[in-house]
């Protein structure tokens, strides 16, 4: 109850935040959309740009545990996942406060959720997120994007959603369902991973977890 709670008020919290107290939208903000459609290249700062792409992965990340969560819970996850690419942090959050704490899987995987289930895939996200970091640091302008956080609304509240997604990643009970699920321990050294390294302990646990598929096999 706390737990859900919590997660409603920081939702809650969000969308006022970013609505009533954020920086103004700025009216080029859009800018580099159009440019896009009119087929030109747009200028973006690459510290701006990583961070666009690592939110992705983020959604990723979190599609990687909740769809074969979402198998086992009365609320269809697409849904939920489906808004997120639109709304990010602000559909994902909802889904997390509504779930039920689970701890099983049954039936076949599907194609989508054996692609989310390979450690290929969290491989491939691995390498993805280090080339945008080192994208960023070795190439990004740290000043231009310290002067967007504080005057653009829509850099603003996408660094603060960044954060959300570090820190919401074990706080709910779906990373330990998920751990469980595989049969690994809830409060392992690979917990504490996931749970205390941003970005790169979740991608480090997307690598090194055991397939639901080989663990169906071991315990049927």
């Amino acid at each position: 109850m706390i737990r859900t709670l919590t997660l409603w008020l920081i939702w809650l919290g969000f969308i006022v935040y970013v609505l009533f107290f954020a920086p103004p939208l700025p009216a080029d903000a859009f800018q580099p959309i159009q440019s896009l459609l009119a087929g030109q290249i747009p200028s973006i700062n690459p510290v701006i740009l990583s961070l666009f792409s690592l939110v992705g992965i983020w959604l990723l990340i979190y599609s990687s545990l909740i769809f074969p969560d979402g198998r086992m819970q009365s609320l269809p996850a697409w849904l939920f996942m489906l808004a997120s690419l639109a709304t990010g942090v602000i559909a994902l959050i909802p889904y997390l406060a509504l779930r039920q704490p689970n701890q099983e899987f049954t039936g076949e995987q599907g194609l989508w959720i054996a692609i989310l289930n390979s450690r290929l895939t969290g491989v491939i996200l691995t390498i993805s997120a280090i080339a945008l970091v080192l994208f960023a640091v070795l190439w990004g302008d740290w000043a231009g994007f310290r002067q967007a956080f504080l005057t653009n609304r829509f850099i603003h509240g996408m660094s603060i959603a960044f954060g959300l997604f570090c820190v919401l990643f074990p706080y709910p009970t779906l990373l330990k369902d998920d751990m469980a699920r595989r049969g690994l321990t809830p409060n392992s050294q690979l917990f504490w991973l996931a749970a205390g390294v941003p970005l790169f302990g979740p991608l480090a646990y997307l690598c090194l977890r055991p397939s639901l598929l080989a663990l169906r096999f071991r315990n049927p």
